[in-house]
């Protein structure tokens, strides 16, 4: 792993809390054959490719989400249709169908998901832009690809902190990749996420982080009890309102968590939270 690679201070152990209350081992089987039997769905779909209507797209992801055991709230304007290049901070794996939930889009994703079983194929049959994380040298050639496919009115998903955070802190935004809308001249559409419990305290469940196996995040997610999936769609930045990637990246950023969110393992001895402005 290379040095320059953005990182987060997360891991399972300091900033995933244990459930308050789980569902019985049953019900969390149950869940997951159902994600499964989805994702086999859409395996199955995928050699459609991007003719798929996102009317088809957009319900088979929150029903992904909700097999899952996760309730989803959706707050916000839908997204502009052509060319758009959608940014989210980065918590968990449910990220993905959640932003596909809001606009369906081509994923730029690590080049190791390809070897993740079930949606290691369905990212790359969905038109995922893969990047080799480790190689600097490939993040130009990389940016040229996604400013082609906003160029030709697809939207590109992106997670411009470059690693997954717990969600009670947040990571910077990269500014690289915002090239890519300021070459294309397309608008940015930045989106929140957030886990919560449904008694509105923060849920870290969902939280893909550290070390985390995706096996071990997958049965956390099921077991969980009232897990709830916040998306907020921010208002869209249009081209041409910001002059370099820097003030599209600030721009684009998510504001701080809420105070009772920040996990006192991401707190610097200054008290603020990683990532906080």
């Amino acid at each position: 792993m290379s040095t320059w690679l953005p990182t987060a201070p997360c891991t399972p152990g300091a900033c995933v809390e244990p459930a308050r209350a789980t569902v019985a081992v049953p019900r969390a089987v149950l869940r997951l054959t159902a994600v499964a039997a989805l994702l086999l769905a859409g395996i199955m779909l995928s050699p459609l490719g991007r003719t798929i209507p996102a009317e088809w797209v957009r319900p088979w992801c929150r029903a992904l989400v909700r097999a899952a055991g996760v309730r989803v709230r959706i707050t916000g304007s839908a997204p502009p249709a052509g060319g758009l290049l959608l940014v989210a901070n980065h918590v968990s794996w449910l990220d993905v169908p959640l932003l596909a939930a809001v606009r369906p889009a081509r994923m730029l994703a690590k080049t190791e998901i390809r070897q993740w079983p079930v949606a290691g194929a369905l990212a790359a049959r969905g038109g995922a832009l893969f990047i080799e994380r480790d190689r600097l040298r490939a993040l130009p050639g990389t940016v040229d690809r996604i400013a082609g496919a906003l160029r030709a009115g697809a939207a590109v998903t992106v997670f411009p902190e470059g690693s997954t955070w717990c969600g009670r802190a947040h990571g910077r935004f990269r500014r690289a990749v915002f090239q890519a809308a300021l070459d294309a001249g397309v608008p940015v559409q930045p989106v929140g996420l957030r886990y919560r419990r449904r008694d509105g305290g923060p849920g870290t469940a969902a939280a893909f982080v550290g070390e985390d196996t995706l096996l071990a995040s997958l049965w956390r997610v099921a077991r969980a009890r009232d897990l709830v999936a916040e998306v907020e769609v921010r208002p869209v930045i249009p081209p041409g309102t910001h002059p370099d990637r820097r003030a599209l990246a600030h721009a684009s950023q998510p504001p701080a968590p809420e105070p009772a969110w920040t996990h006192a393992a991401l707190v610097t001895a200054g008290g603020r939270a990683p990532g906080a402005p």
